[in-house]
């Protein structure tokens, strides 16, 4: 592997900011496939303090002391202190320093956001008994829908409900674009005639956002949001491997008990690989690879994972002055993007449930203790780690 300071050409064209993503692709990635891994006499693959591993391994581990000095060396600039100890989450303020606003990892994210558009939106009462608005985006850079979950009426998308040339009220009602709440003999989507409110909107069509019907950020104290990646095994299969899962639902739970909230949900699975690979990536972990180390064996960066469509997404709910819940130092910087039209005004730390204590709630596994110590060794994050994982072997 290249040193930090020497990042293989071959990784420039990575659209990612993060030093992480830059410095993992060592690989000739002119390959089409990917060669099984040497195997030790115990018929295993190596972990990192084994010689006798891949080439591929032994490069990534050479370079590993340098890598790592050159991935924590910035984390200040973004948050002056790491998670605190469990408890109940307590937000850290980002500071806004030079160095943080002209960084090299921001300076590499794109000039243009993607293009979204909110082809639909719709009211979904939930198991807790709470409502959320579920928000269907498309976009011109991929085929998949992603996803904005909302918490709160009042968070408006600027394309969903913007007036559009000879469509109908019921049009609009039909694709969510509407105040208040549908109920049989509703035949007005602006107006909702039980409760008086209204839509305003200027002479383009476009929604004037008032702050009383429609969420101003210039006004209002800052949105919580959480970017979340799709994991089909954490969210849908019960895995204990990684805690997304949790993550989510704890997202979910705090934005419920605030009253307002977004969950941006990307559709970018296994940390941008795809769901085929991840497996492939779970079975090299069982032979002993960690989570970076599998990809890499994969012939994928540690992190595929772009954020452009996140920052795209919030613009057009109108929420740019946000709280981001995340452990990643990271996605901060890609999710404000190159000319911050999101500003990260305080990170919210998010606490494994399971390190409040040996009664506490929580997934409690070797696989889900090795996924967070690497997260915090390998990948930054800012988590202070209990003594169960720390002296994890």
């Amino acid at each position: 592997m290249s040193s930090p300071n020497n990042i293989p050409s071959e990784s420039q064209n990575i659209a990612q900011p993060t030093p992480l993503r830059k410095l993992s692709i060592s690989i000739n990635q002119n390959s089409t496939s990917t060669p099984p891994p040497k195997e030790d006499n115990n018929n295993t693959v190596n972990s990192a303090k084994d010689n006798t591993t891949t080439n591929t391994t032994n490069n990534m581990i050479s370079a590993q002391p340098s890598y790592n000095k050159y991935l924590f060396e910035n984390l200040s600039l973004v948050s002056p202190a790491v998670t605190p100890s469990p408890s109940t989450p307590k937000s850290i303020p980002v500071i806004p320093t030079n160095e943080f606003l002209n960084n090299n990892e921001r300076n590499s994210l794109p000039d243009e956001l993607p293009q979204v558009v909110c082809v639909a939106r719709a009211r979904i009462p939930t198991t807790n008994g709470q409502e959320i608005f579920l928000h269907l985006y498309s976009n011109n850079i991929d085929n998949k829908e992603h996803l904005a979950i909302v918490f709160g009426e009042n968070v408006r998308s600027k394309t969903l409900f913007k007036k559009y040339p000879h469509e109908t009220q019921s049009d609009r009602m039909t694709r969510g674009a509407y105040i208040g709440k549908l109920y049989p003999g509703r035949n007005t989507a602006d107006k909702d005639p039980k409760t008086g409110e209204e839509l305003h909107f200027d002479i383009n069509g476009e929604l004037i956002y008032d702050n009383q019907h429609s969420v101003c950020p210039e006004s209002e104290e800052s949105t919580l949001v959480r970017i979340h990646s799709e994991c089909y095994t954490g969210e849908t299969a019960w895995s204990a491997r990684c805690d997304c899962g949790e993550q989510f639902d704890e997202a979910g739970r705090l934005m419920g008990k605030a009253g307002r909230g977004c969950i941006v949900y990307l559709r970018q699975e296994g940390r941008g690989i795809g769901l085929g690979e991840k497996l492939k990536a779970y079975n090299l972990q069982d032979l002993g690879a960690d989570t970076v180390q599998a990809n890499l064996l994969l012939r994928h960066p540690a992190d595929a994972r772009s954020f452009s469509l996140a920052t795209a997404i919030l613009a057009d709910l109108n929420l740019t002055n946000i709280k981001l819940l995340t452990n990643n130092p990271d996605k901060i910087i890609a999710v404000e993007g190159k000319n911050r039209l999101i500003k990260v005004t305080e990170r919210v730390p998010m606490v494994p449930l399971a390190w409040n204590g040996p009664h506490a709630h929580g997934i409690k596994s070797k696989e889900i203790d090795g996924y967070l110590r690497t997260k915090i060794e390998k990948m930054g994050h800012l988590l202070q780690k209990p003594i169960n994982i720390s002296n994890h072997s």
